[in-house]
């Protein structure tokens, strides 16, 4: 198979209803907003549909709001607009961090948080052209039998490799989801499954419309390790939420991207205290993002590496908090 892209019809339904009807015609289709990783992944063969339903044009999906319930964030929003946004990085400044790192210029211009969320699992024997995964087999994830990153098992382990999710998950967002049977909110770290072939608790007839972050005061931050320092996919990525506690302890919220099938969120057993040396407290906290995230050979860079870096990302972002 060639990397051209098939032939397919394009709907472009004007609200959530509208769309959800469509899906519903036509079990096959796929939605896109800005569409950068489904249309590569359609010119590699990765994906195969005769319909897509675009959903730029629905216009409560492009809206970012604040009120006293909370931010509001659209799924169809790009990510130009979160990376730039002065409500944004006062608010969830991990968000608006996670958002510039997401490839470049003109990726952010078209990519969306919706998008971004719902992006595919990664893999080094899956994010190849037909005739390399042909000659391989194919995979567990697709057309194959056989994960061959861990061959014994009988578990896809393509790696989930969105920014914004763990950025916004240590912010306790949640995320909205409009279906057949209307519209419902779950916490964004159970929308996800540790499962490379099917890692997103989303119903073939549902959409994303937007996110929820609650109010807080929390101070955050978002880095990620990749081989070049723009464009890439995280190899491995880690956001940080610090809550100053009533006792003036701090308490830590971490979530990491790009070791798993989906990102991981745990939180700091005890507080930072006065009374505690930070320099043990933060090697602790190392110890525990190790032990935490399980990479695997899914990338050119060996898991072992990414699961060092991620936790010396981490613990690096804490202390910097707690200092500010």
């Amino acid at each position: 198979m060639s990397e051209v892209l098939p032939q397919f019809r394009l709907l472009q339904p004007g609200t959530a209803e509208e769309a959800i009807a469509a899906k519903l015609a036509s079990p096959s289709a796929r939605v896109c907003a800005g569409g950068t990783d489904l249309m590569v992944a359609m010119r590699r063969g990765l994906v195969e549909t005769d319909t897509l339903i675009d959903l730029a044009g629905i216009e409560e999906m492009t809206a970012i709001e604040v009120n006293a319930d909370g931010l509001h964030i659209g799924a169809g929003v790009n990510l130009r607009r979160i990376a730039g946004s002065s409500l944004i990085a006062k608010d969830c400044p991990a968000v608006a961090q996670a958002a510039l790192t997401v490839a470049g210029p003109t990726h952010r211009e078209v990519a969306t948080v919706g998008g971004n969320l719902c992006l595919d699992t990664r893999c080094l024997y899956y994010n190849q052209s037909d005739s390399w995964r042909k000659a391989n087999d194919f995979c567990l994830k697709y057309r194959g039998d056989t994960c061959h990153v861990a061959p014994t098992g009988n578990r896809c382990r393509a790696a989930y490799s969105g920014d914004l999710a763990p950025a916004l998950m240590v912010h306790r967002a949640e995320i909205e989801i409009a279906g057949p049977d209307g519209r419902r909110r779950v916490a964004l770290q159970d929308f996800y499954r540790e499962d490379g072939a099917d890692h997103l608790a989303l119903d073939p007839t549902e959409i994303v419309t937007g996110v929820h972050v609650p109010p807080s005061d929390i101070a955050s931050a978002y880095a990620k390790l990749r081989i070049r320092s723009a464009i890439d996919f995280p190899l491995a990525g880690v956001a940080v939420a610090c809550e100053i506690t009533a006792a003036s302890a701090h308490r830590f919220s971490i979530a990491v991207t790009g070791t798993n099938s989906r990102p991981v969120l745990f939180e700091a057993p005890d507080p930072l205290t006065g009374d505690d040396d930070p320099d043990v407290f933060f090697a602790g906290l190392n110890k525990l993002v190790q032990k935490s995230v399980s990479p695997q050979r899914t990338t050119t860079t060996a898991a072992h590496h990414r699961r060092l870096s991620v936790a010396a990302l981490a613990s690096r972002l804490a202390r910097k908090l707690s200092a500010a």
